[in-house]
């Protein structure tokens, strides 16, 4: 099995979980699952503050040092997911990072109340959420293999529209699916491809590092990468812990626990999808306890440094399915960067500056091996009746009605925000709830007993 450990220091221990490999070839796997998510683990943030502000012009923010926060904290959650602090972490090949998940009810709460007020909310409802994990023993066994299975696909079809924007030049580009956006993500994916097919042994797990570079390059002589906010970053910076005076009010802290039990159940979706496409596995109680206290508890965390809830990072649960590298003393090389970036600003700035179409062109297949994964959960949960009516109609409902959003206006506003753009949301509430309303088949029954 691939959760075996040698106690050898070698290359072929990438696809064990545990065990020793020479740490020359483990940072560029490691840096390659920093680059993986390092614009979308900082885009939140940037979304947020940009929407306070402008509903308080009032308010002073230090945009710079929140993403310098957002960073170590990122680093420093991914770190206790691989290493685990007590019963805090999965021992799992996770990366942390700030969610969208997040996004709209951050916007809400800062823009309706204050940011003072969105820090409180994230403080207790992360504490909320780790301490729901700590309990998961309890609560686990009404969450059936088939409801992970569709969460886990409706992760994957979610983030194909993320992959393609990046592709056409990002949300909101001015020159977005301009033919030089097209021809850069093309020349990327393409170089992802080639590398995996014509490279040998262990190097085919690094075409995506190999595409981001070769797209890099190119960006560069296509005058697409800006790199004044490297110079402008500071060398080394402490990051400020307690930036804001948190505040607590219970409308706010309501509107945010919801969002964290949905993140909740796309965190068990990307475990399961972690021990499912990296490890041939079920995930077990422990992992499912051990990842949720560090999304619930880092997240309350990075509240205390001012920035947004962290959660597990899909685009890297794509990374791990495509290449099947669960190393944790490889991976542990990202979360060291992601700590080493929020240290030294220049680091992230230099990540920062790596265009879109780059990144579409290289996250679009991982993405879709999410989606295969979730299929192959799916079937292997068996197509009983039960089980073929959850999935069809968790994803139909799911991720149909978030494409017509409009189909939620008469729902109160706290409700909108959650349902309308999250089709994990909506597929993990309806697959929970038909799964415990429809009688088991009889073989379901007889594997219970």
């Amino acid at each position: 099995m691939k959760s075996e450990t040698n106690s050898s220091v070698s290359i072929d221990n990438i696809y064990q979980l545990d065990g020793k490999v020479p740490i020359a070839k483990a940072i560029p796997f490691g840096i390659q699952h920093v680059l993986a998510m390092f614009v979308a683990n900082l885009a939140p943030i940037i979304i947020v503050v940009g929407a306070a502000t402008a509903a308080n012009p009032d308010l002073d923010i230090d945009l710079a040092s929140l993403i310098q926060n957002a960073m170590f904290v990122a680093g420093i959650g991914s770190l206790i997911q691989l290493y685990p602090v007590w019963k805090i972490g999965s021992r799992l090949p996770v990366i942390m990072g700030i969610s969208f998940t997040f996004l709209a009810s951050l916007i809400y709460v800062s823009t309706n109340f204050n940011y003072e007020t969105m820090i409180g909310a994230i403080i207790v409802g992360g504490i909320i959420e780790g301490t729901l994990g700590l309990l998961a023993k309890y609560w686990r066994k009404f969450i059936a293999p088939i409801v992970s299975a569709c969460v886990v696909t409706a992760i994957g079809f979610s983030l194909l529209s993320v992959g393609a924007a990046s592709f056409g030049g990002g949300n909101g580009a001015s020159d977005f699916g301009s033919t030089r956006n097209l021809l850069l993500g093309t020349i990327t994916l393409i170089s992802c491809l080639s590398f995996n097919s014509l490279a040998k042994g262990f190097w085919k797990q690094l075409s995506v590092l190999f595409g981001l570079i070769v797209g890099y390059i190119i960006a560069v002589f296509m005058g697409m990468v800006d790199f004044s906010p490297i110079a402008e970053a500071s060398f080394f910076s402490i990051p400020k812990f307690m930036p804001f005076k948190p505040q607590f009010n219970l409308s706010a802290i309501i509107a945010m626990v919801v969002v964290f039990l949905v993140s909740a159940a796309e965190t068990i979706g990307d475990t399961t999808a972690v021990c499912a496409g990296g490890l041939g596995r079920d995930i077990t109680e422990r992992e499912i306890q051990g990842s949720l206290a560090c999304d619930g508890f880092l997240s309350a965390v990075s509240g205390l440094f001012g920035c947004a809830p962290i959660t597990s990072f899909s685009q890297n649960v794509g990374l791990v399915t495509m290449t099947k590298v669960v190393n944790r003393f490889t991976i542990m090389f990202g979360a060291l960067t992601l700590i080493l970036a929020g240290l030294f600003p220049k680091i992230g700035a230099l990540f920062a500056t790596l265009p879109e179409p780059v990144l579409g062109g290289c996250t679009i297949m991982m993405f879709g091996s999410i989606v295969v994964s979730g299929i192959g959960m799916i079937a292997n949960c068996g197509f009983s009746q039960r089980n073929t009516t959850i999935a069809a109609l968790s994803l139909s409902i799911g991720i149909g009605f978030t494409q017509i959003p409009e189909i939620y206006q008469q729902l109160p506003a706290l409700f909108r925000d959650v349902f309308s753009s999250n089709p994990v949301a909506n597929v993990f509430v309806i697959a929970i709830v038909m799964s415990l309303l429809l009688p088991k088949d009889r073989e379901e029954k007889i594997k219970e007993n």
